[in-house]
């Protein structure tokens, strides 16, 4: 709940945060194009109205209290967010409708992007906005209208439209694969291999599925994209093992080589996920559908979809 009474001017506040940040009120006033008795003159009053010091006055610097230090924090939260909400309202003006969307880095740069030319021209008015978000949010803490998301086919207070599995393959460069002579499974345990960040188990897991024992499989360099691996597999690094189809460019143009047929099996997928709050809204629905329709047409013939899932609010 606001509290007004709660509410020291901007002035004040902005006058505050910049000493606090550059522990200095000459370099506050420069940035503020304030002098420097009016950035003094704003924190004083804004500590008259907290009833507490903010700052230790040392010769010509400013070094914060313990209030002021946590005061510094928490009100820099609040301004960004403040800064950020103004951003988007100004860049909002003149234009049609906008859609806001969180997004797997790789998912998004590899897979989505390049189809989204076809939603623009279904839609020539819309503008989409794309933010990376790589682990689940709330979305009434959160400005999106929808995410993709990869994992179980939940989120709470939300719906997940499945829209693809994985076929998480092992594959180099063509040149490490001469250099390293690697002709069967076993070859790979005594490979560098590279992991994703998020999934230091994958390499075990698959070894355990193909029967091959491998000691250090959890041993070698980490990249926290897809992005990222692909990159340094094609760059003669070492071994990866990476959704097929997030790699169809290096593989077309035998940049990345797949090593064994063999794909991780997995639980998991990825979804297109919407609030409640957006269940009726036309636009998050239109781009719902065109992704779940965009999913199917490029699936493997003969892979089934998983059905719709519910809000979480229906399953309970």
């Amino acid at each position: 709940m606001l509290r007004r009474e709660f509410l020291p001017p901007m002035g004040q506040l902005l006058a505050f945060e910049s000493a606090a940040r550059h522990a200095s009120i000459s370099r506050a006033a420069q940035e503020l194009h304030l002098t420097q008795s009016a950035i003094s003159r704003q924190i004083k009053l804004l500590e008259e109205q907290l009833g507490t010091a903010l700052f230790h006055r040392v010769r010509q610097r400013v070094v914060l209290t313990d209030a002021g230090r946590v005061y510094a924090a928490e009100l820099r939260g609040g301004l960004d967010s403040v800064s950020n909400a103004t951003q988007r309202v100004v860049t909002m003006g003149g234009m049609g409708e906008v859609l806001n969307l969180a997004v797997l880095p790789t998912f998004a740069t590899r897979w989505l992007i390049p189809r989204m030319k076809r939603f623009a021209a279904l839609h020539p008015g819309v503008t989409v906005n794309f933010a990376a978000r790589t682990e689940p949010f709330d979305f009434a803490r959160e400005p999106f209208d929808a995410a993709i998301h990869f994992g179980a086919d939940f989120w709470p207070g939300a719906s997940c439209d499945y829209l693809l599995g994985e076929s998480v393959v092992p594959v180099c460069s063509p040149e490490f694969k001469r250099r390293s002579g690697i002709h069967t499974r076993e070859d790979l345990a005594g490979q560098c291999l590279l992991h994703q960040s998020s999934r230091p188990m994958q390499w075990s897991e698959w070894f355990e599925q193909v029967k091959v024992s491998a000691a250090h499989a959890m041993r070698g360099p980490r990249f926290e994209h897809f992005a990222m691996l692909a990159q340094a597999a094609a760059n003669g690094l070492g071994v990866a093992l990476v959704p097929k189809f997030l790699i169809e460019e290096e593989l077309a143009s035998d940049r990345l080589v797949v090593l064994f047929r063999e794909a991780l099996l997995t639980q998991r997928a990825y979804y297109v996920v919407v609030p409640e709050v957006a269940a009726e809204n036309r636009l998050v629905l239109a781009f719902r559908d065109w992704l779940v329709a965009e999913a199917a047409a490029s699936r493997p013939s003969g892979a089934s979809p998983k059905s719709r899932t519910p809000p979480a609010a229906a399953r309970r």
